[in-house]
């Protein structure tokens, strides 16, 4: 009988019953490493299905993750990273200058002494992964507000705007790389799409049938979106005022 090194049961088999620990570590390979990777990128899931299911039916797959089966879709949260590094790497290379969250210094701020909204912005701009989901924090909070009838609580809308955010990302880094390609503003064409999908995402997922809930989710990610900006904005005008 050997040990388990993970909950010190004893194993009578290839594996603990209690904890599932392997009772023989294989040694780390190539192999080992490949399927790591795969592991955390979800490709056995299929992020590639995941994808498509959240561009052509959104509302109905990010329901039957929340409510009944999690397995076909990759998981929420690593998804939003996954994606928003995605962008990140694309724009980075391509060097776009607009890029998805944006702001400048007032005329006269010098580079000596940076506000503290500056350097939030500047945060957000390097961690969009993180960023995004505090953003979908906001935008949490409005649909909560305009759906309430529906009784989805805070945690589920935001596994949904994971889902939504994500492929938001993805949609703005196909436009990164066109720009960088053929040398034409399109972040702006691309924003509008952005809105327009998660307008339609986020209302699909509430009733597809209803119009005005397509009008409700158009104004929660936008009011979202603001109340994340002004939010930073106060933030960092409280920690210039005080020194912080």
């Amino acid at each position: 009988m050997n040990i388990c090194k993970n909950c010190n049961q004893e194993i009578s088999g290839n594996f603990c019953a209690n904890c599932g620990q392997p009772a023989e570590v294989k040694r780390i390979d190539a192999h080992y490493v490949l399927h790591e990777i795969k592991h955390v990128l979800h490709f056995e899931n299929g992020v590639l299905y995941t994808i498509k299911e959240l561009m052509t039916r959104p509302g109905e797959n990010i329901r039957e993750f929340i409510a009944e089966n999690r397995s076909r879709l990759v998981k929420p949260v690593i998804f939003i990273i996954i994606s928003s590094l995605i962008y990140s790497v694309i724009n980075h290379l391509f060097d776009i200058e607009d890029g998805y969250i944006g702001f400048s210094e007032p005329i006269g701020n010098t580079a000596v002494h940076k506000s503290a909204v500056s350097i939030i912005f500047n945060w957000i701009q390097n961690h969009y992964g993180y960023a995004n989901i505090i953003i979908g924090m906001f935008i949490a909070f409005w649909l909560k507000f305009f759906f309430k009838k529906y009784k989805y609580n805070f945690y589920e809308l935001l596994i949904l705007l994971c889902f939504v955010i994500g492929i938001s990302m993805l949609i703005l880094s196909v436009f990164v790389i066109l720009e960088g390609l053929i040398k034409v503003r399109l972040m702006q064409i691309s924003a509008c799409i952005v809105i327009a999908y998660c307008s339609w995402a986020i209302g699909q997922f509430f009733d597809k049938d209803k119009i005005f809930n397509y009008i409700k989710s158009f104004a929660a990610y936008i009011l979202g979106t603001l109340s994340f900006a002004f939010s930073v904005i106060i933030l960092g005008l409280i920690c210039d005022y005080f020194n912080i």
